[in-house]
């Protein structure tokens, strides 16, 4: 991850965490099952507004420690080996990082460019490709 690419995912965060969080999270969910709606019982075990709340503060947390990551890796490691228990497969990587994408490009309208769309894929594509690692590591220990 370039330098320049976590201070444009950082400053683009800064205007994406001043909206109300319901609203965001509302918009990512309802994507996220449109594009992929085989997800949706996931997420049954707690209400939207709720689960809203606890992604945005997650995403908050990551995206203030991305210049640090050695602090935070061992979190994203916890957080792959919870998402192994909820049934996260590899393929739902690729739906959740097209429907924050389109959230926030929804939610940042005309700030929403080019170079942003690239900074937000190269860092989802570091740390989901992170939490695949953990998850296939898992799989291996438990096959073995």
């Amino acid at each position: 991850m370039t330098q320049q690419n976590i201070a444009l995912v950082k400053d683009s965060w800064t205007m994406v965490s001043k909206l109300e969080m319901e609203l965001v999270g509302g918009l990512f969910y309802n994507r996220l099952f449109e594009v992929m709606p085989e997800v949706k019982p996931m997420f049954s075990r707690m209400p939207i507004p709720e689960q809203s709340k606890k992604l945005l503060t997650m995403l908050s947390y990551i995206i203030n420690k991305l210049d640090k990551l050695d602090e935070i890796i061992e979190e994203v490691a916890k957080l792959a080996k919870r998402h192994t228990q909820y049934g996260v497969r590899d393929e739902h990587y690729a739906a959740v990082g097209a429907a924050l994408l389109w959230t926030l490009e929804q939610g940042l309208g005309t700030a929403w460019n080019a170079a942003l769309q690239q900074a937000w894929t190269e860092i989802y594509v570091t740390l989901s490709g992170a939490m695949i690692s953990v998850q296939q590591d898992q799989k291996t220990e438990v096959t073995l």
